[in-house]
């Protein structure tokens, strides 16, 4: 998928005018954050088990690297093979040299982002290989020639009337606007792919270290028959999906699905330790697992590496006014959001996501979703700090003159009075009997950049420090 997060501007204009996908993200995100907070609600020690969660990814990533070469060794043991891939194209040749090996033509896939980062089905399809994904919703976003806009969701941009039409129109399906007779024909179409695979194709939510297990939880059983028909299952995974136990996999499954989706349990949760056993009737006769960097050891290195713990629940995605406004294609690139806007200057480097980090009120609605407590807005301040090189010049010039009024006592409480009085006085012009009305137009650049598509409140007559000191005794 091409980059594009440095058009993020353009793009999130476009988005806010699109009045369809409006529809389409308040329907979706408004539900699915509200079965999260009502499933989480429902565990009577959610805050002690988030912090255990976070506990689990965080001792995953110390010891990132005596984790990984205990998997690699437990894979080996179990009959499968570990592949390493230190960027996107090392990955899409380790697939192309497997399906070479294997003679693969056809292959299924379920789920998995790290393939749409490294372009996986492209690199196939320049090799003559056909790979259909199985996931509903990544099957939707094929079809049409279109891009994820959420991950857990990649269909969340789409009504269902435009899913409707898009069946009918590519798949000749029988005109209805009935959920389940939609899903009944797409699980008729796909069935048959199961049977004609050469090859089946995974991510992994998880890496289970003690054991060299690979982990997916899925809710339409395309996963279980992705890997479990075909005789050859490849899983390409990022590094830093391992954790070392599965006691750690007994916390973190409590979160992922409440988080995700909105369920106690997720339909389907399956594991794959190696290929299938001499006498075993089911499974693959060889698994392999690749393991994919690119860029990741970057940013373990350095003071963001607790974006790695990430589980990809999407949580933070449904929480963000500001995806909610917008939606996924406009951050330009495969991870959306708030984690997108952390995760994609990093692995693609800052000055081509320069915008993203901007994205964000930085309310803490993304934190406070968060499953694991990733530190989001906190990342998102730092991630600013590094792009000042790339700020207009007028901004950083205000940005030093804030952070020099606000260090001083008397600067700040004088720019309060006098920014409060200039706001009653726009506000009053605007409505000279309500000094308190909204302020519909501020003047001058970039201050009217604010009131293109928001009103302004006016700052109150009274500052807090003003009505503490005349009310504390």
């Amino acid at each position: 998928m091409e980059n594009t997060a440095n058009q993020f501007p353009q793009s999130a204009v476009i988005a806010l005018q699109d009045i369809t996908l409006h529809g389409a993200l308040d329907r979706a995100t408004s539900a699915a954050d509200g079965r999260r907070r009502n499933l989480i609600g429902e565990l009577p020690h959610a805050q002690e088990l988030r912090q255990q969660g976070r506990g689990s990814r965080l001792r995953g990533l110390h010891d990132l690297p005596e984790l990984l070469e205990e998997l690699e060794a437990n894979v080996t043991a179990a009959g499968g093979t570990v592949l390493w891939a230190s960027d996107a194209a090392e990955a899409n040749q380790h697939v192309l040299a497997l399906c070479r090996q294997h003679n693969l033509k056809r292959g299924v896939k379920s789920k998995s982002m790290v393939t749409e980062e490294i372009g996986l089905i492209a690199a196939l399809e320049a090799a003559g290989i056909e790979m259909i994904e199985t996931d509903l919703g990544e099957y939707i976003v094929q079809i049409s020639g279109d891009h994820p806009s959420h991950i857990i969701m990649p269909a969340m941009h789409m009504t269902r009337e435009q899913i409707r039409d898009l069946f009918v129109d590519k798949l000749e399906m029988p005109y209805t606007d009935n959920a389940e007779e939609m899903t009944a024909f797409i699980r008729a179409c796909l069935r048959q792919e199961y049977l004609d695979a050469d090859f089946g194709m995974s991510g992994g939510n998880f890496l289970i270290a003690e054991t060299g297990t690979v982990v997916i939880v899925t809710n339409e059983g395309n996963g279980r028959l992705s890997t479990g028909v075909p005789p050859v299952h490849i899983a390409v995974v990022g590094i830093e999906k391992v954790i070392p136990s599965w006691e750690d996999f007994a916390t973190l499954i409590q979160m992922l699905p409440r988080s995700a989706t909105g369920q106690r349990m997720s339909v389907y949760t399956s594991a794959f330790t190696g290929p299938a056993h001499d006498g075993e009737p089911d499974g693959p006769r060889h698994f392999y697992l690749i393991l994919v960097d690119n860029g990741r050891s970057g940013i373990y290195a350095s003071e963001y590496a607790e974006a790695l713990a990430c589980i990809r629940c999407g949580a933070c995605l449904n929480a963000c006014p500001v995806y909610q406004s917008v939606g996924g294609h406009a951050y330009g690139w495969v991870y959306p959001g708030p984690i997108g806007a952390i995760v994609t200057p990093l692995l693609k480097g800052a000055e081509n996501a320069a915008p993203l980090p901007f994205a964000s009120t930085l309310c803490g609605a993304c934190q406070s979703a968060c499953p694991v407590d990733i530190h989001i807005p906190d990342m998102l301040l730092r991630l600013r700090r590094d792009l000042r090189h790339v700020q207009e010049p007028l901004l950083q010039l205000s940005m030093k003159g804030y952070g020099f009024a606000f260090s001083h006592p008397l600067l700040y409480q004088l720019g309060g009075k006098a920014a409060s009085a200039a706001s009653r006085a726009l506000a009053r012009a605007e409505n000279p009997d309500d000094a308190d009305g909204p302020i519909h137009a501020l003047p001058g650049y970039p201050l009217s950049g604010w009131t293109q598509s928001r009103d302004f409140p006016p700052l109150a007559a009274e500052s807090f420090h003003d009505w503490w000191r005349k009310h504390r005794s």
